[in-house]
């Protein structure tokens, strides 16, 4: 019983890992526009699509990493530049009625390049397993565990200790006042679709060496994402780490000992429940819309 629960934490950490990523991404898009990205989610799979390609084309394991990393950034750039700057003017909803037309874009443009294949990346460091007593992990685990780590400390550090990233919070709490004290709001934006692009690319090539990528993976994801935004506080970046974390283990741990057919059910009841009983999230204020 025990090592069964030790297999669900590891397996749960590892999926809540991925999904604080994703869900990190769209906190700093909600702060800096007050717009929940539904594009999140093709990040995800565009970064990770993108790296399978360029390993298959022989470029260096390393360099095709930190390409297809840029790739999705350039995405992400374009999204805003052509698309959210060209509605600068639309109501809230009509922009997330945008980013949501942008995703369907963004997997059409995936069935095209990609094709229907299931696609599966090599692990970033072979597939040897680690025994944790009875229970067994994969050194894949570990790197998404770390990077994840790293990924949440260094925007955590951008945020508190560069300008560019105190500006883009003086963007969340008052964007006209930002604007007031010579903050470029429209490039603090594009800043933000670049930043959570890159981390959504990063979320896909972690988790790629360990599940199979197809044009259409980004769809769940970026829901998974988003129920971890929710949870944590929409607009808190922290919490969105801390809901991605929680919404993984309750999802392998309900698989585990209930029934994997109702993995997705337990979170999204979950998330009904938070919804219900605290609609600031678990980390987020009741007081205030963003945090």
């Amino acid at each position: 019983m025990l090592d069964q629960l030790i297999q669900f934490l590891i397996t749960g950490i590892t999926v809540g890992a991925a999904y604080a990523l994703v869900g990190l991404g769209f906190a700093i898009i909600y702060n800096a526009s007050d717009v929940v990205n539904f594009a999140q989610g093709e990040f995800v799979m565009i970064g990770a699509m993108s790296a399978i390609s360029l390993i298959d084309m022989g470029i260096p394991y390393g360099v095709a990493l930190a390409a297809a990393v840029a790739i999705t950034v350039c995405v992400g750039l374009a999204l805003e530049k052509f698309a959210i700057e060209q509605a600068r003017d639309a109501t809230v909803v009509s922009t997330i009625i945008i980013t949501i037309g942008a995703s369907i874009f963004l997997r059409g443009m995936a069935l095209i390049v990609w094709g229907k294949d299931i696609y599966a990346m090599p692990p970033f460091s072979g597939e040897k397993p680690i025994h944790v007593g009875n229970a067994t992990m994969l050194p894949q685990n570990i790197w998404v565990m770390a990077g994840t780590a790293a990924s949440v400390l260094l925007v955590r550090y951008f945020f508190n200790r560069t300008a560019t990233g105190k500006a883009i919070l003086a963007c969340s709490y008052n964007m006209k006042a930002a604007s007031l004290v010579g903050i470029n709001v429209r490039k603090m934006l594009l800043i933000s679709y670049g930043l959570s692009a890159g981390l959504g690319a990063l979320a896909g090539i972690l988790i790629a060496p360990i599940t199979y990528i197809t044009y259409d993976s980004g769809v769940m994801l970026g829901l998974k994402g988003f129920s971890a935004a929710i949870l944590g506080g929409m607009g808190n970046p922290m919490g969105a780490v801390a809901g991605g974390m929680l919404l993984g283990l309750l999802e392998c741990i309900g698989a585990g000992f209930i029934s994997s057919g109702y993995k997705d059910a337990i979170a999204f009841v979950v998330i009904l429940m938070v919804l219900f009983f605290r609609p600031g999230g678990l980390f987020g204020s009741a007081q205030a819309e963003r945090v």
